[in-house]
């Protein structure tokens, strides 16, 4: 059951997203398309509140409880800037404004990765807290073995994670010869349009 109800989430949060970007650019509703996209975090209450149904109602603590909170983790640490990130393109395709990049190279993308990095922390930290929480809740040791590990599973991909977004601090990719490298003057000269 909950692996449906997040897979069903998953999708409507696609759909939630595509309809607010459709309203907001297509039809030129932007504060229906504003409402629609609002609307994407009541996904993530009804996952939260069916996984704490679900093991009210006396199922073994399992694999899927644990991705429920990774997903719900992730969508708080991502979600955001999955949304702003599509909401850019869209406004891009539809009315022309410039489209805001990442910087490619140096320092700036150290600065980027680091920020990216900051939002897998915070989905950690949400899947920890909420993964202890189903851990007190249960209140059974010998139950929540398979909890505990997906602690572990989301600490391991957030170190992972950091070490990728430290690699570009040690190691900045540099510009190739005659391109300008990326400065923060540069990223907000190419936000501004010129």
């Amino acid at each position: 059951m909950i692996v449906a109800l997040i897979a069903a989430c998953e999708i409507g949060f696609w759909v939630l997203l595509a309809a607010g970007l459709g309203f907001r650019y297509v039809l030129k509703m932007p504060r229906t398309g504003l409402a629609l996209l609002l609307c994407e975090p009541l996904l993530e209450v009804v996952l939260l509140v069916a996984t704490a149904v679900d093991l009210k109602n006396g199922a073994e603590p399992n694999w899927t409880h644990g991705l429920a909170a990774l997903y719900i983790g992730y969508t708080v640490g991502h979600g955001h800037r999955t949304v702003k990130w599509l909401d850019g393109h869209a406004a891009h395709r539809f009315e022309g404004r410039p489209l805001v990049r990442p910087p490619r190279f140096g320092y700036a993308r150290a600065r980027h990765e680091t920020k990216v990095w900051l939002g897998t922390l915070l989905a950690a930290a949400v899947a920890t807290v909420l993964l202890q929480a189903a851990i007190w809740y249960v209140d059974d040791p010998s139950r929540v073995t398979s909890l505990e590990s997906w602690r572990s599973t989301a600490w391991r991909a957030a170190g992972i994670h950091g070490i990728v977004a430290l690699s570009y601090w040690i190691w900045p990719r540099k510009s190739p010869a005659g391109q300008e490298p990326d400065t923060e003057q540069a990223v907000r000269k190419e936000r501004v349009g010129g």
